[in-house]
């Protein structure tokens, strides 16, 4: 305490800092005494209130008022309460203010000296009034009487002395606290102020003025930037060099250096007050160095000091390492805006934009006309594939055009030799005028003065030519942008490489599939057919679908899908395609014609994977199998993981028939069931892949409501006019899965045009159903074809009678061809074979193959039905009848 001596500034500070806490401490202590009086007495309302409103609400009360004698009851109650409560006084009045109880009872039978008339209509009062024991603070409540109005009041308090005492027993506390407080806060002033003085050094204030004058000469008269800024951000002292070199506001210290109009990143690193060495910023048209250190107090941040240094021979090193930082970011850039599709136009044209105008005013591609097909680059034709400008009446080729640079141009120069050729000045001669004079003299009239042409190299390839052109920017192409420009050109090249392998891969899997898909639909009568396929805009699929006529008239209707795209999936769609062609000439029922195919995707895929290949599998292909019969109308299909058909009846009801869910081919486990609807005559069928029905932005569910809708409205129109109609509602330009639609409509055969006749087993009965069934032939006027279908007949019939088992029946149809079928309970199947010479049967059947157009067996849950089919007229595809040396061949090992 001694050293602070009252001459020097740590002296000064601790007076006045003593003199301030005395006075704080003061106020402190004159407010703590205040506020507790203002407490007690709210305390003391509080608790008179809360012992009244009980007091009034307590059992008894109400029908102790209303006794004749209510201060025999209530005076006793009530100072129980009020010694219980300490409180001093507890008082009940009727509701004309008259007291029923009082301390003291001469005041019993006198009006109630409280405001108690808004009580009487339900309020509560809090005051303080002039009492008969003195000042009170008193709280005033209703009793309430139960059936809403108020049967009196009742008041309860204390006296303003017994409040000021409770206040006085506080004051020692208080007073204590506040010395306490006193002695702390000098103790704590006389450190701040030796520690002030330390650090003054004991200086007076005239010392502490002369030092500051020889600093802040110091300061101003170096030539080097001195800036201050504090913790908040503002600026704080900055020497004449610095307001020099920043161009700082006359009125700068002390504003946040944010709002001083400096260049941001100098503002944000003099506001960040970080650590910085050397960092170079723009201040104007000079280049300054900035080191910058925080300035700490005790180990906490207090600001940040900034020195600047003008650095201006700096800028043209700086100015090229932007240029290339500027140009490494547009290279990044393009990796993410040239070749995001696979589509060789598509990323020729990015390459255009992508140059305009960040680098050229002008950008064209010239690609050699087999790249856009997909093929290798061949021959020295090329053709304008993309044009980007900064405006459109540019007098470059336009798209499309062929050209074939020639002679000394540096797009020939460029394409032969492979290297990139600039042309600074084209209003000087250099050769690139010869391709085309006159073009040429519109180029330099419109402005274009300086040409860029890189070849489109990939893989050691050269796919074309990129020129670009500037006309707005006076300043020409130099070799920087040449170096530039070849990397980007570099980069694009291999996208466009990539785009016309893609485009090859994708010709080469379209035409594979359309190879492989259906080229024409076959004739039959018992279906109107229609279709549409659309492949994916990824690229070409495996959906697929197919029309196969069965024997008896009957069709076979197909749908299926491969999973992925390309050519795998392309190859493996036709792979199923011929195995269901096999199985379907078995005759099978679809559930087994799928299990069949289920078990051969199955073995695919054990193949594929005991071969090692990483080619993807096929498990999931799904597959609808429907057969149709005219005769009966009904239609048995099966599905193996693939969406049921829709139903069109005639008059346009739709429906989806409940089919057995089968998992997808390949999968197995599980049996396949078929399910069987009937088809009314006019009925329409739709057979359709899940691409159809699902789409971006429309789930499965959604598509089928979508299609309802569609095919409800379609009445009585083509299975053409529905495929039409159907796809320009649902099909999108580029879907994101194969499309495959089947539509088909119904026919029922003449019944007319339908012979029938049951089989005893009696050989007799041979005789006379051949003869009824040339009578037949002669209504239908086929009596040429009477000796073979009699011949065909006699053959199929006794081998029944003689190998097969009841029931038999005969059954002629006239479709397209006649059809002869013979049905029997027996599962055995003939075969044609070659009789030996001892056999005594086999040349039958032999007979039949010769004088049929076609003949087989197909199995039915009851047995078998052998049929075989004939010409209708001479015109049809016939194998003619054996010769009579072809006859006799099969009796020649017969002995004469």
């Amino acid at each position: 305490m001694r050293s602070l001596s009252v001459r020097s500034i740590a002296g000064q500070v601790f007076a006045v800092q003593v003199l301030l806490v005395c006075l704080l401490i003061v106020a402190a202590t004159t407010a703590l005494v205040l506020q507790a009086r203002n407490d007690s007495e709210q305390e003391a309302l509080n608790r008179a209130t809360a012992v009244a409103q009980t007091f009034a609400t307590s059992p008894g009360i109400v029908a102790a008022m209303r006794t004749d004698d209510p201060t025999a009851l209530l005076q006793p109650r009530a100072e129980d309460t009020r010694h219980r409560a300490h409180l001093d006084f507890v008082v009940v009045a009727n509701t004309k203010g008259i007291r029923y109880t009082h301390p003291k009872p001469q005041y019993i039978g006198k009006e109630l000296v409280a405001d108690w008339r808004p009580v009487v209509k339900g309020k509560i009062v809090t005051e303080s009034v002039q009492g008969p024991l003195g000042r009170e603070v008193q709280a005033t409540v209703p009793i309430p009487s139960g059936d809403g109005k108020v049967a009196g009041v009742v008041c309860a308090g204390m006296t303003a002395a017994d409040v000021s005492s409770r206040v006085e027993r506080q004051l020692p506390l208080v007073f204590g606290s506040a010395a306490g407080a006193l002695a702390l806060a000098t103790g704590g002033t006389a450190l701040v102020g030796g520690r002030l003085r330390r650090q003054t050094r004991g200086l007076g204030p005239a010392q502490m003025t002369r030092m500051y004058e020889h600093h802040d000469a110091v300061l101003h008269s170096v030539r080097e930037g001195v800036l201050i800024v504090d913790s908040h951000g503002r600026l704080v002292l900055a020497n004449d060099e610095a307001g020099r070199l920043l161009e700082l506001p006359p009125n700068a210290e002390g504003r946040p250096v944010t709002e001083l109009g400096l260049e941001p990143r100098t503002a944000e690193l003099l506001a960040s007050g970080r650590f910085a060495t050397d960092e170079v910023h723009l201040a104007g048209d000079r280049m300054l160095a900035i080191n910058q250190r925080p300035t700490r107090w005790d180990g906490g941040m207090s600001g940040s000091v900034a020195t600047l240094r003008d650095s201006t021979e700096l800028r043209a090193l700086s100015g090229k390492a932007e240029v290339a930082e500027r140009r490494l970011r547009l290279l990044y850039e393009s990796g993410a805006k040239i070749g995001t599709t696979l589509d060789v136009e598509r990323t020729a044209e990015e390459l255009t934009r992508f140059a305009v105008p960040w680098f050229a005013d002008f950008a064209t591609v010239d690609l050699v006309d087999p790249v856009l097909r997909g093929d290798d680059p061949v021959g020295s034709a090329m053709r304008r594939t993309a044009t980007s400008g900064v405006r459109a009446d540019h007098p470059l080729w336009r798209v499309g055009k062929v050209i074939t640079y020639t002679g000394t141009v540096p797009q020939a120069l460029g394409f032969g030799g492979g290297r990139p050729v600039l042309e600074a000045d084209l209003r000087t001669y250099a050769g690139w005028q010869e391709q085309d004079p006159e073009q040429a003299t519109r180029i330099i009239r419109y402005g274009i003065h300086s040409m860029i042409t890189i070849p489109l190299r990939a893989r050691d390839v050269t796919l074309g030519i990129a020129t670009f052109w500037r006309s707005e920017e006076a300043e020409p192409f130099d070799e920087d942008d040449v170096a530039l420009i070849e990397e980007l050109v570099a980069r694009a090249a291999v996208a466009i490489d990539n785009a016309r392998r893609y485009t090859r891969e994708h010709a080469m899997a379209a035409t594979l599939q359309r190879s492989l898909l259906p080229q024409g639909l076959p004739e039959q009568d018992a279906l109107d057919v229609a279709h549409r396929y659309l492949p994916a805009q990824a690229g070409v699929g495996g959906d697929w679908f197919d029309v196969i006529p069965l024997p008896g008239a009957r069709v076979a209707l197909v749908v299926g899908d491969v999973v992925g795209h390309g050519l795998h999936a392309a190859a493996t769609m036709g792979r199923l395609r011929t195995a269901v062609h096999n199985f379907s000439a078995l005759d099978l029922p679809p559930d087994e014609l799928l299990a069949h195919l289920d078990e051969l995707v199955s073995r695919f895929e054990q193949d594929q994977a005991a071969a090692g290949t990483d080619a993807p599998g096929i498990s999931g292909a799904s597959c609808l199998y429907a057969i149709y019969d005219p005769v009966s109308g009904r239609c048995t299909m099966a599905g193996a993981g693939h969406p049921g058909p829709a139903v069109v009846l005639p008059d346009s009801t739709v429906t989806f028939p409940d089919m057995p869910l089968g998992p997808p081919l390949g999968l197995g486990g599980e049996p396949i069931e078929t399910a069987e609807v009937e088809l009314p005559e006019g009925s329409r069928l739709a057979l359709f892949t899940d691409g159809l029905i699902r789409d971006r932005g429309r789930d499965c569910d959604e598509g089928l409501g979508v299609l309802r809708g569609i095919l409800a409205g379609l009445s009585g129109d083509s299975p053409e006019e529905t495929c039409q109609a159907v796809f320009e509602t649902m099909a999108s330009a580029h879907p994101g899965d194969d499309i495959a639609l089947l539509v088909a409509r119904t026919h029922l055969l003449d019944p007319g045009h339908v012979a029938e006749w049951e089989l005893p087993s009696d050989p007799a009965a041979v005789a006379r159903i051949r003869n009824e069934a040339a009578e037949q032939l002669s209504a239908w006027g086929l009596e040429e074809a009477g000796f073979t279908t009699e011949l065909i007949l006699s053959e199929l019939m006794t081998n029944a009678i003689r190998y097969g088992s009841a029931p038999s029946r005969v059954r002629l149809l006239r479709a397209r061809t006649l059809i002869c079928e013979v049905a029997d309970g027996s599962s055995t199947s003939p075969h044609l074979r070659r009789a030996a010479t001892t056999d005594e049967g086999g040349r039958g059947l032999f007979l039949v193959a010769q004088y049929a157009l076609r003949w087989g067996t197909r199995y039915t849950p009851n047995g078998k039905i052998i049929w075989a089919e004939q010409p209708l007229t001479a015109s049809m595809p016939s194998q003619g009848g054996p010769t009579d040396e072809e006859l006799l061949d099969q009796w020649a090992d017969i002995p004469g």
